[in-house]
């Protein structure tokens, strides 16, 4: 992973977190997904797939573009 493509990753991984604790929702809520692999997009070890992106999305009731509007 580049240099830019990981400050996007944890810039994403930053805003799941939020959004989660917005919704009092653990990491084994969250879209049906391994909460290590929540662990791993929210530190932004990695960078999840499109349909990922819309599983969050959905779990979170939030439009998948949104997560990608970030506060500096």
């Amino acid at each position: 992973m580049n240099k830019i493509n990981n400050n996007l990753s944890k810039k994403f991984g930053k805003k799941i977190k939020i959004e989660r604790i917005k919704k009092d929702l653990s990491q084994e809520q969250l879209a049906g997904l391994h909460r290590t692999n929540i662990g791993f997009i929210e530190r932004g070890e990695t960078s999840p797939t499109l349909d990922t992106v819309e599983k969050l999305a959905n779990a979170l009731n939030i439009q998948a573009y949104k997560l990608f509007i970030f506060e500096e």
